[in-house]
This record gives structure tokens, C-alpha cells and sequence, in this order.
């Protein structure tokens, strides 16, 4: 986007928000009213990538980036901070955590420059007054919970509080199952507990992903995706045969889904 397109962006958001001739809907918003929006947005431009679909990419890039805008025109509004503000800080942000680039530093490859960007992330930390200086400090609370848990691990690898490969998380994984196992056959089964030990079977298993390299919100959506698209087709098949899905019964069903799965895989032989 050239800059004069940008300044256009900035002055219409400035429009939008004027008191008098402004839009109503843009002069109520605020920084909180925002929030559920530009997580949308974001979600959109996942979605435009995953798909492939170049057009869709440009356009939900746009209603992201309008998103920044909104935020900086209020945070300008405010006397807080304005757009020049925002771009500032994540240009001296850029610089000053690619010290490989834009200093004297080596990076042999990605995992050192990941290695020195949580230093130097550390280091920021720690001139922080209001915030702790922890090497778990930072992460947002109110993050998806799979990528708060990915950040987390990711953290403490930094420091060396890590498995060095999958097999010993594959254990684990296998541990905490047979720890929700012992709780689901208490007699008196303890909700709480359930709660806490799936949880840990959850936790575990992002931490396989990561050993993996996988991003599990990725892996999870797409997984989401397939069963989607295969629980459409069962109802699809159910309907060629006369069988209604609300009221057939788990073993037909699952018959069912049986032919999907292995009229995909005649299809895709590669696929599962």
C-alpha cells in the first residue's frame, strides 16, 4: 500500500469518527467494543490464507488493517497515542530485536534468531516497571487457549525447561490419559478433577505438536474441517438410503460414517 493510500485511510477514519457528520455506529466504538471485531478479522484472514484465495486475502488484510487504524484514531482521540505512534513503535520494535540485521549480531539460522529475539524480549521485560520480569510474563490471558499453551511451552524452552524430543512427551500424553481414566472410574466421579487432569491431557498434547512442529491451532481447525466435511457426506449417504440421522442409531451411523472414510480414501489414497 503506497503512503498516500495510507494518509486516505487515516483521513477517513478521521471522517468516520467526526462528531458532527461522522457515522454513528464509528463515533460509539471503543477500544473494548472493538475487541470481538478485530478477533474476527483476524480469524478471516486465516481463513482467506487457508483457503488460497488471493482476492480474499487482500480484502481481510484491509478490514485487519482498518481494525489498527480504529485503534489509533481513538488512542489519537484520547491524547494517548496516534498511528505514527503505533508504526514507530513496532519499527524500533523490528530493529531492535534483528540485531543480525540491523547490527553486529550472527544468526546462524531461525532457531538462534528465536533464541535471541526471547532474550532480547527477556531484557525488555526487565526494564518493565509495571510489568514482572518472568520469563512467563506477557502472555495474554485472554489468548486462545491452544496458542496460550504453545506460547507458554515455548517460553520455558527458552530456558532450557524442555524435553529435547517427542518420545518422552508421547509418554506423557499417555500418563495424563490414564490419570483421566482413574478419575472417570471413581464412583463418585469428581468433575473438578476431570476438568483438571483433561486439561493436562491437553496441555500435553499442544506440547507434542510443538516437539512435532505443528501449530496445533492449525492441526485442530483442520481436523475440525475433515470431520465437517465427512459428517456432511454421512448425511448425504443416510439420505440416499432412506435413513434419518436424528433418529438412526449409533451403530448405523457409525456404519455409515465406515463407507465415507473408505470412499475417501479410494479417492485420496494418500489421505486418511
Amino acid at each position: 500500500m503506497t503512503l498516500p493510500q495510507m494518509q486516505r485511510l487515516l483521513n477517513i477514519m478521521q471522517d468516520l469518527r467526526d462528531p458532527k457528520h461522522g457515522c454513528p455506529w464509528d463515533r460509539e466504538q471503543t477500544m473494548d467494543t472493538l475487541i470481538p471485531y478485530t478477533i474476527e478479522e483476524a480469524y478471516e484472514v486465516a481463513d482467506a490464507i487457508t483457503k488460497g484465495d488471493m482476492r480474499g486475502i487482500r480484502d481481510e488484510l484491509g478490514d485487519l488493517l482498518f481494525q489498527v487504524v480504529f485503534y489509533a484514531q481513538l488512542g489519537n482521540e484520547q491524547g494517548k497515542f496516534d498511528f505514527d505512534d503505533v508504526a514507530a513503535g513496532i519499527s524500533d520494535k523490528l530493529v531492535r530485536r534483528h540485531p543480525h540485521v540491523f547490527g553486529d549480531l550472527d544468526a546462524a539460522d531461525s532457531a538462534e534468531v528465536l533464541r535471541n529475539w526471547e532474550q532480547i524480549k527477556r531484557q525488555e521485560r526487565q526494564g518493565n516497571d509495571v510489568e514482572e520480569a518472568s520469563v512467563l510474563a506477557g502472555i495474554p490471558s485472554n489468548l486462545p487457549a491452544l496458542m496460550q499453551a504453545s506460547k507458554i511451552q515455548k517460553r520455558c524452552a527458552t530456558v532450557g525447561f524442555d524435553w529435547a524430543e517427542p518420545a518422552p512427551v508421547l509418554a506423557k500424553i499417555n500418563e495424563e490419559v490414564e490419570e483421566v481414566r482413574v478419575e472417570l472410574a471413581r464412583n463418585e466421579p469428581n468433575q473438578a478433577a476431570i476438568e483438571e487432569e483433561i486439561g493436562d491431557l491437553l496441555f500435553a498434547v499442544v506440547n507434542l505438536a510443538r516437539h512435532c512442529h505443528v501449530n496445533p491451532e492449525t492441526a485442530l481447525r483442520k481436523a475440525n474441517e475433515k470431520f465437517t466435511n465427512r459428517f456432511k457426506k454421512l448425511e448425504k449417504l443416510a439420505e440416499k438410503k432412506g435413513i434419518s440421522v436424528e433418529k438412526a442409531s449409533l451403530d448405523s451411523l457409525e456404519d455409515l460414517w465406515g463407507k465415507v472414510k473408505s470412499t475417501e480414501k479410494s479417492e485420496n489414497p494418500v489421505d486418511s
